[in-house]
């Protein structure tokens, strides 16, 4: 099942934990410099490490990357990963914010939060695409993204590294389009064609 174009302006927000490095290696680099959406990821990371998630896909995307900082201003065309041990939300005036209030399913940052938060800033515009991962994090914040209006996007779990977070995310939000990585990466690389 195909879903609905968004209406724009509009955002893109993608949650991660195990397996995330190889799902989001078959999506972002298939993003053009230029895209016209920003894109926000939380992936479960260790809070007392330093995250290389942003230099990773930096060296593979061609889309600008970087970790988001607080009280900084969405820019289309860019990548913001959620640094460790911090949740990462969006405020009103789409601004990001960090936030180190309690871990939710045992993760800061957690992936409901982005996804919440997004859903009551951007509503119909927001794309949300839950993908491999070992928690039920994510679930609760797909389902906003569905009650907003959004697009709900779950990696298929066939496909997944460890089933757990799309399954949650399917029983949470049944409409949601139910999509192999190569079929994510298409719909998202074309959210960016249309006028």
């Amino acid at each position: 099942m195909t879903p609905e174009p968004i209406p724009s302006p509009g955002a893109v927000v993608i949650g991660a934990s195990a397996g995330a490095v190889d799902a989001l290696s078959a999506i972002l680099p298939a993003l053009p410099k230029g895209y016209p959406l920003s894109v926000m990821v939380v992936v479960h990371v260790p809070p007392d490490k330093k995250s290389v998630m942003a230099e990773l896909f930096r060296n593979k995307c061609r889309m600008d990357v970087c970790e988001a900082d607080d009280k900084e201003p969405l820019v289309p065309g860019t990548v913001y990963f959620a640094p460790p041990d911090y949740h990462l939300l969006v405020e009103p005036d789409r601004r990001l914010s960090l936030s180190s209030e309690e871990p939710v399913h045992y993760s800061r940052p957690a992936i409901d939060v982005l996804f919440e938060s997004a859903a009551d800033v951007f509503e119909a515009g927001l794309v949300g695409v839950l993908l491999t991962g070992a928690s039920s994090d994510g679930a609760r914040g797909l389902r906003a993204v569905c009650d907003a209006g959004g697009t709900a996007l779950v990696q298929h779990p066939d496909e997944a590294a460890v089933a757990t977070m799309p399954r949650a995310a399917i029983a949470a939000c049944p409409s949601a389009s139910v999509m192999y990585l190569e079929q994510i990466a298409a719909y998202l690389r074309d959210l960016g064609r249309r006028p």
